[in-house]
């Protein structure tokens, strides 16, 4: 759903992608995976294909597997590197189960990824790859392209490097540099097969390798040899068309939930009037939102790359303190360390948004894979009572609401707020209706300037929100620190009952925050049924599909999935107790579990993974399925 049907059908008859003699076969989806080394250039192979069909106005989602190692030996399992790519004519909710083509450019690439492949699925090979030693680096004491273990795929073996070189041959260009345009003519290739636009790549190629012609000429030409090749070669007898999707009108953008992040945070700092500053210190898979706030120069945003992740996050506490939207981002170890210094956010009470885009663990664990696990470190992880509000995003481009809504939640209620987002989304993109800047809500600042009757701890009768009061502000000197406070002084005070009532005021606060939260949307039968499925964050897509196809087959089966995790819904006990059973669906032991269990004593059972892959919705019908049948 990135463009119009009729500005597709123009594209593509821009591109030259139709009136080919060979047929074309159409059908409504298709999943495909590119892997190779993680020198391969497969993500940006993956990326541009995301493109194309993006303007060929298809839906689509995508699923990047980036290796945990920085320089794994060339040609060993631990270096592949694989982008996936669902795309097609109907509403799309996951990157795919299984792909439907696997392009792999090595041995590793194979075993890593040929458990995925469907049966009777395309397999394009880089033939060239196979050699002995890197069979010999991928585990295999045979070739596959030989032993007869591929039968079940159709297999189409291109000698990639070889007509690699031949394209560029005249440019005088150096092995390594020839080998770097081979992801282009693979890119081409898939391209013709699926009949895709190809503007976009040659526009990219031209803006990316502009300063080095010789390397802009060179991936031109791997590019349109492998298009060529495919229309050209016997090897596929066909190519395929998926049609574009149908959509509601508006201006899309191709957008990653790191981007949308980081987008949100701008449109919430220009909404609110005040400057961001974003306090972090670099951490996979976390980093890109840094990297993406760095370049709105243009607008009031401040970035500071800090030396560890507790200076970033106390850099953001300092920055809310003097009136500016405070934002640190970080993954699991970070969230450790900065549980100190998001401890005295809490109780000095300054609005602060604490993302944490959560990866597998614990300790290091696998740094470019997804995970849950950080949900009951997010509501307890810090010493003392410290309640924090958490949202939690479904989709890369709800990333932006939701970062938007951290921002609104924290200056209105004068709190930190935690945002949980997860390698799956920060790495993954979807098409993105770009909103109205007009339409989005206001968040409203107002700083306390009178000094009479001023107190640090004065509390809003609605809210219990404490007066935001700008340092050197004439008559609003005023004490804040770690030590426990006075009520309205914020005096130290080592009062017993003093310290009871303030752990007890900064606790309805954020229960407060629940009158905001809009009724639950339930997904199915709303008055009951035999099983309710619950989940949060990147778990959206795959358990909505899963629902939809055993409501198809007659399934009492209903989907509810929580944006807010803290303060819960002040429907959510009311709609669990309707329902027959109650599943909790999540990448992890069973944390959202424990807290329905526990705060609405109800015998609900979990359906957890903790692969660093996403669930397959395949896998959740099963359990579905198993549930039912008791």
């Amino acid at each position: 759903m990135a463009v119009p049907p009729e500005t597709a059908q123009q594209l593509a008859q821009e591109s030259g992608s139709s009136g080919k003699r060979k047929p074309v076969e159409t059908r409504p989806q298709f999943v495909v995976r590119f892997a190779g080394d993680s020198g391969d250039g497969m993500q940006l192979a993956g990326m541009q294909f995301t493109t194309e069909s993006a303007l060929a106005g298809n839906d689509i989602a995508t699923l990047p597997d980036f290796p945990a190692e920085i320089r794994a030996p060339a040609g060993t399992l631990a270096g592949v590197s694989g982008f996936q790519v669902n795309f097609s004519s109907q509403q799309v909710f996951t990157p795919g189960d299984e792909p439907m083509v696997l392009v792999a450019m090595n041995p590793a690439a194979l075993k890593v990824n040929l458990e995925d492949l469907k049966p009777n699925g395309v397999l394009i090979i880089d033939k060239e790859g196979f050699t002995e030693a890197n069979l010999k680096k991928a585990g295999y004491t045979s070739n596959p392209l030989t032993d007869h273990s591929l039968d079940k795929y159709q297999v189409f073996e291109v000698e990639v490097s070889k007509l690699t070189t031949s394209a560029v041959r005249e440019l005088g260009l150096n092995t390594r540099a020839v080998s770097r345009c081979r992801n282009f003519f693979v890119l081409g290739l898939v391209s013709w097969l699926f009949q895709r636009p190809t503007k976009s790549v040659t526009d990219y190629i031209e803006s990316r390798f502009k300063k080095t012609p010789e390397l802009m000429e060179a991936n031109l030409r791997a590019f349109k040899s492998g298009y060529n090749y495919g229309e050209t070669a016997e090897l596929f007898a066909s190519a395929y068309e998926v049609k574009p999707a149908q959509i509601a009108p508006g201006f899309y953008r191709n957008i990653t939930g790191n981007s949308a992040t980081a987008l949100g945070f701008v449109a919430a700092a220009v909404k609110s009037g005040r400057p961001l500053f974003l306090g972090s210190y670099p951490i996979t898979p976390a980093s890109d939102v840094l990297h993406e706030l760095s370049g709105y120069k243009n607008f009031p945003v401040y970035t500071f790359q800090a030396e560890d992740e507790i200076a970033g996050v106390a850099s953001a506490i300092g920055a809310a303190f003097g009136g500016a939207i405070g934002i640190t981002t970080t993954s699991g170890p970070g969230m450790n360390l900065k549980a100190e210094a998001i401890g005295l956010a809490v109780k000095v009470e300054l609005p602060l948004v604490i993302t944490d885009i959560q990866r597998a663990g614990p300790s290091t664990g696998m740094p470019t894979k997804p995970e849950q696990a950080d949900l009951l470190m997010a509501m307890y992880g810090r010493h003392g009572e410290s309640p924090i509000p958490i949202i939690a995003a479904a989709t890369p481009a709800d990333c932006f609401d939701c970062a938007f809504e951290a921002v609104r939640v924290a200056v209105k209620y004068m709190t930190p707020v935690i945002l949980l987002t997860d390698g799956h989304l920060a790495n993954g993109a979807e098409p993105w209706l770009v909103p109205d800047p007009e339409q989005l809500p206001e968040i409203k600042v107002e700083f306390r300037t009178d000094p009479n009757g001023f107190m640090p701890y004065l509390r809003d009768e609605q809210t219990l929100s404490r007066p935001w009061a700008i340092p050197g502000t004439p008559g609003l000197e005023h004490r804040i620190g770690g030590l426990s406070s006075e009520h309205l002084t914020g005096n130290v005070s080592y009062s017993p009952s003093n310290n009871e009532m303030m752990v007890r005021l900064r606790a309805r606060k954020i229960a407060g925050i629940a009158r905001e939260i809009p009724p639950t949307e339930i997904f199915g039968d709303a008055q009951g049924g035999e099983l309710l499925l619950v989940g949060w964050g990147s778990t959206y897509g795959t358990l909505r599909e899963a629902v939809l196809n055993l409501r198809a087959k007659g399934k009492s089966v209903s989907h509810v999935h929580l944006r807010w995790l803290n303060p819960l819904p002040a429907d959510f006990g009311d709609i669990l107790r309707r329902y027959k059973k109650v599943m909790v669906a999540e990448m992890n032991m069973g944390q959202l579990l424990k807290m329905i269990r526990a705060d609405y004593l109800i015998d609900a059972v979990g359906c957890n993974k903790i692969q660093g892959r996403p669930f397959k919705v395949s896998e959740v019908e099963s359990r579905i399925l198993r549930a039912l049948e008791g």
